[in-house]
């Protein structure tokens, strides 16, 4: 998350002091939003960091597909479910789709 009392600069700023500000990245994990005539343009962080993030966002990605394969597994076990050919019929019904081959 980005802190708003410290997380905030110019690129201007950035560019004379890059090896400052690359320091506290590094120090802090945190990532710093740099601005360009007041505008958030970009936002920037330590590789470490970065690398958290991204393993972070994998791992709910994985967790939360598992959770909808147990659930379309329950969903098979308790019968809620039905032929993929009947599912696909159905709506291509309801759309009022028609196959190439008819």
């Amino acid at each position: 998350m980005v802190n708003l009392a410290s997380g905030i600069d110019s690129l201007t700023k950035f560019k004379r002091q890059t090896a400052e500000f690359l320091d506290e990245l590094r120090r802090t994990g945190e990532p710093l939003v740099l601005t360009v005539n007041g505008k958030a343009e970009v936002v920037v962080q330590d590789a470490a960091a970065y690398q958290k993030l991204v393993e972070a966002a994998a791992r709910i990605e994985r967790e939360e597909t598992l959770a909808a394969i147990r659930e379309g597994l329950a969903d098979m076990k308790a019968g809620r479910s039905k032929p993929a050919k009947a599912a696909l019929a159905k709506l291509a019904k309801k759309y009022g789709i028609t196959s190439a081959g008819k």
